[in-house]
């Protein structure tokens, strides 16, 4: 048993249902090689700014997946989303997890490769 405020679910009873985020733009016109560094970079960095292994594990994983999956996975791993975008949850010790929109999603001004000079 937990204390009746250490719950997934908002005061009506619903559990906070994941979206995908709102379109943005990257402060300049990335590639998806360079996306996906900086995404590599992020991920590899996260654990030690905090929070538990397996919580920015199952982030991670439900960054990557498609929505329905994404909600299974913070569901199963005990995620608390405070963000419906993801870009903030809470573990179940109170522990915040902070996700930039270019992990979780394309920026509106990705480019080609060869459109980059």
């Amino acid at each position: 048993m937990g204390c009746a405020g250490s719950t997934q679910s908002q005061g009506d009873g619903s559990v906070k249902k994941i979206r995908k985020p709102k379109p943005w733009k990257h402060t300049q016109p990335i590639t998806k090689a360079q996306l996906m560094q900086l995404r590599e970079e992020f991920w590899d960095t996260a654990p030690h700014y905090g929070g538990r292994k397996e919580i920015w594990d199952a982030l991670r994983a439900a960054a990557e997946a498609d929505i329905s999956l994404a909600q299974a996975i913070v569901d199963s791993a005990g995620v608390i989303v405070q963000n419906t975008d993801l870009t903030i949850c809470y573990d179940e010790r109170g522990a915040k997890y902070e996700l930039p929109k270019y992990v979780l999603s394309e920026p509106s001004n990705l480019v080609e490769e060869n459109k980059i000079d």
